[in-house]
């Protein structure tokens, strides 16, 4: 009997100073997460608060990493190595952010961060605010692939064939080999007229007006001539006339047809205007010059 009660007196005992025990590691752990890393009289920092910190940053780079290869799946690999760049200064953005966010949450003072750099943060924006336009700009051109290297573009009446795209500015070069520096925010701003999105070919035209009482019909058979032998101009489809309009001083005119290098179109354009002007002579088919007819009334003596 004696023996019984003392085996749970010591295992009361026993009991009491495994709950004493935990207590006391709870409360070391407690104390050890409750330190704090004081950078000014303002800003402390627990423990706690670094994991805390820690475990959302993870978490974070976490989701924008799955984020990145989302948007990048279908990029070919050079424009996923310019967007690779401009991914790495955006995450560190979004982490000074979530860092600021999370401290604030868990009751760190921050305003003092906040009012230090507010003045410094808003000078370098207003800096840098076309520059941050041409990179979102690039950023915009990777990933919906509206303009491609070997496009032939057309903004602000200038025209060019897409030689390179980076980030800030998209280089081009024009018909007269000259190098055309786009910044990449015009393509938000402007139009953007792709020549060859639907492909290489492309419908071009040459206008001509003919003096009134010409044979129509020859006329219409004299262009199809002059365009239809050109090396560059495809059989498939065929080259049409239009009769635009019945002018001031003329019948006119407009023969359309299909090249497979819009970017020179201006040479086979011009040599079609040439075997035009060829025809015409032959056929005695007149272009006349603009001209007015002026009556002079006399009035009463």
């Amino acid at each position: 009997m004696q023996d019984n009660v003392t085996e749970k007196i010591e295992q009361k005992v026993e009991e009491v100073g495994e709950v004493i025990a935990e207590s006391s590691a709870w409360e070391s752990i407690k104390s050890f997460l409750d330190l704090h890393i004081s950078f000014t009289d303002e800003i402390k920092i627990s423990i706690l608060n670094l994991l805390i910190v820690t475990t959302v940053i993870f978490v974070a780079s976490i989701i924008l990493r799955v984020v990145f290869k989302i948007l990048t799946r279908k990029l070919p690999k050079d424009d996923k190595i310019k967007f690779n760049v401009v991914y790495g200064y955006f995450r560190w953005l979004i982490y000074l952010i979530i860092l600021l966010i999370t401290l604030h949450s868990v009751g760190v003072d921050v305003t003092a961060i906040f009012a230090a750099s507010a003045a410094l943060l808003i000078g370098v924006g207003l800096a840098l605010q076309t520059l941050f336009q041409d990179i979102i700009s690039g950023i915009f051109i990777l990933i919906d692939q509206s303009v491609h290297v070997g496009d032939i573009i057309e903004i602000e009446d200038k025209v060019g064939r897409v030689e390179e795209i980076k980030l800030r500015t998209t280089r081009a070069v024009t018909i007269d080999n000259k190098v055309l520096i786009i910044p990449n925010h015009l393509y938000l701003t402007n139009s953007l007229y792709n020549w060859t999105q639907n492909g290489t070919t492309t419908r071009e035209s040459v206008s001509v007006g003919v003096a009134y009482g010409s044979d129509v019909q020859l006329v219409k058979k004299l262009l199809i001539q002059a365009a239809s032998t050109h090396p560059d101009v495809l059989s498939e489809p065929e080259p049409t006339v239009v009769f635009t309009s019945f002018g001031d001083s003329s019948l006119d005119f407009k023969i359309i047809f299909t090249i497979n290098d819009s970017f020179k179109a201006q040479f086979p354009k011009s040599d079609i205007r040439f075997e035009i002007d060829r025809l015409f002579r032959e056929h005695n088919v007149t272009i006349p010059f603009p001209q007015r007819d002026i009556h002079i009334i006399k009035g009463p003596k």
